[in-house]
């Protein structure tokens, strides 16, 4: 076993004496060490309660074997940190995360994992320190939230209250109503209940194999979520104390390319967040798989839209994916596409990928369509490319309230806030492309996610008729025209940062285009006269990450070929 390189023989009877202090007893050294990689925050409404799932998992562990060691990632609740600086830290975080784990797997030798994300950045930092450590590795996440009602009777979430404050401000709705949904949006523990990022990844994560069925869909604090949890904890036992089973399920065995693959595939269909594309990317990196972020439109082509769940349809969320079936049904409808839809892959369950899904059904073809009915016959995701995205931005099509083919003209803001501003004081009409520069990874620092601007607009009515271009990133949450990741971003010298008011904008989503009306000539003279803005930080961890930070189009990794 790893573990034996810090229990094994007379040379670590010190690292077994201070084992000892934990509470380690003589025939625990003969047994496989897990580790209980928990992201409990009392702040963040997905992970409030997870100290209690970590309890639940390590009473299992020992039950079957094996010894737990429980530790602890940090998080950052993106709805809480949104509309003022914290949003800085919030993309940032996913590096700390991997790092942490990284870091407490390799230091004590720790034999396989179980890791317990939930929400926003939480899911792919595991995800990068995991691949790094490459033991066998479990992720039960807790589990996606109820959605709430309001006293009407009427299904919201969390996109709703972001929504409603646009509404207020446009004397669209009154305080009571404002008041309403505040209180019963968010109805109680669990990552928010749309196919927002953090559901979006959990789902995801059953796609690549390296969660068990029902890790996306199955509602937090629930009886069949506890299930899940012990199911979790007995068959991480079952393949650490088998040594052959410890090496084939290490994993980068699991994640590999065609698990990769099938996690965009799968996102197409339900219509997933946009943060998936950088999040994904940034896996593929950690996985040293070669993944561009052209490949993702191949893959669009190839599957139908045949979920739309919150905010896409305010109406169906992820509790209503699992009553119809789950993201099993949903896999093994897409199946019927055609053979290069999905690729059957091993799995953390022992079972390949087809043999998970094989007898999954809809049962209910209101929630799930089938392939014959489907939104859209092309995935809910797109990669734009053209004079204004050289190396690429995303569009998430499964939002979409407009046009699929949109021009207008520029209103440009340097940053989040002054967009808001100009938003409230009714700056923006019908047919103008707000453009929101200086929020990429570098410019933010930390890549904002911007629910706050899109959700004014929206609520303000103007959702089909304005268009949003950003070199930053949008919440899960966000519908409508948003065009976000655009790389180059303003502070490498991009596009996004020569723009001027008035400038027309062209956006073609079907034709993977987005461009600005410019000449050579005038694009010449802009980039000879521009100088990027450089925002002055106090943070010393913001002023590191953004030395280290690469663009969008590559995941928004940090460099380490220094």
């Amino acid at each position: 076993m790893r573990s034996d390189e810090v229990k094994k023989g007379n040379q670590r009877t010190p690292h077994r004496s201070l084992l000892r202090a934990t509470g380690l007893k003589d025939e625990d050294f003969t047994k496989p060490f897990i580790g209980v990689a928990n992201s409990f925050t009392e702040i963040i409404p997905g992970h409030f309660f997870l100290n209690k799932v970590a309890d639940i998992i390590k009473n299992e562990i020992r039950a079957n074997g094996c010894v737990p060691f429980e530790f602890n990632t940090i998080g950052v609740d993106d709805g809480i940190a949104m509309g003022h600086d914290g949003m800085l830290y919030s993309l940032p975080s996913r590096e700390l995360i991997a790092s942490s784990l990284e870091t407490v797997m390799n230091a004590h030798k720790l034999d396989a994992m179980i890791a317990i994300p939930n929400c926003d950045k939480i899911v792919p930092g595991m995800i990068m320190g995991a691949l790094r450590v490459d033991v066998p590795t479990i992720f039960v996440s807790g589990g996606p939230m109820a959605k709430g009602y309001t006293k009407d009777g009427v299904p919201i979430d969390l996109a709703t209250a972001f929504e409603a404050v646009g509404k207020h401000e446009a004397g669209r709705m009154s305080d009571e109503e404002l008041l309403d949904i505040e209180c019963n949006a968010c109805p109680g523990g669990g990552s928010c209940s749309g196919m927002f990022t953090a559901n979006s990844m959990n789902t995801l994560m059953e796609a690549m194999g390296i969660a068990l069925p029902g890790n996306g869909t199955i509602l937090a604090k629930t009886p069949e979520r506890e299930a899940l949890y012990k199911r979790a904890a007995r068959r991480i036992c079952e393949i650490a104390k088998d040594q052959s089973a410890s090496e084939k399920f290490k994993l980068k065995n699991i994640l590999n390319e065609n698990a990769l693959r099938n996690a965009f595939a799968v996102d197409m269909a339900m219509g997933g967040s946009s943060n998936t594309v950088l999040h994904m990317l940034a896996i593929a990196n950690e996985a040293g798989i070669n993944f561009q972020l052209k490949d993702i439109n191949k893959i669009s082509k190839n599957v139908s839209h045949i979920a739309k769940i919150s905010p896409s349809l305010s109406t169906i969320h992820m509790e209503d994916i699992n009553s119809a079936g789950g993201v099993n049904a949903v896999m093994n409808e897409m199946t019927k596409r055609g053979n290069e839809v999905l690729i059957d892959n091993l799995t953390i369950s022992g079972d390949s990928l087809f043999d998970n899904i094989a007898y999954a059904e809809i049962k209910d073809k209101n929630i799930i369509r089938t392939i014959d009915n489907p939104y859209s016959e092309v995935g809910g995701l797109a990669i734009l490319y053209g004079n204004l995205a050289e190396q690429g931005a995303v569009i998430k099509t499964a939002g979409l309230t407009g046009a699929r083919v949109f021009t207008g003209k520029a209103v440009c803001y340097d940053g989040q806030d002054a967009a808001i501003a100009g938003i409230l004081m009714k700056e923006i009409k019908a047919g103008d492309v707000v453009i929101i520069r200086y929020e990429g990874p570098k410019g933010g620092p930390g890549m904002q996610e911007m629910l706050t601007p899109t959700s004014l607009i929206m609520g303000m009515g103007l959702g089909s008729s304005v268009a949003l271009i950003t070199d930053g990133r949008f919440s899960g949450a966000t519908r409508g025209i948003s065009i976000g990741h655009v790389s180059p971003e303003a502070a490498e010298d991009g596009m996004i940062g020569l723009l001027k008011n008035g400038d027309k904008i062209h956006i073609d989503v079907d034709n993977y285009i987005l461009s600005v009306d410019l000449n050579e000539d005038e694009i010449a003279k802009r980039k000879a006269e521009f100088i990027p803005i450089k925002k002055s930080l106090q943070s010393r961890w913001l002023n590191q990450y953004r030395a280290l930070v690469t663009n969008a189009s590559n995941g928004a990794v940090l460099k380490t070929d220094l």
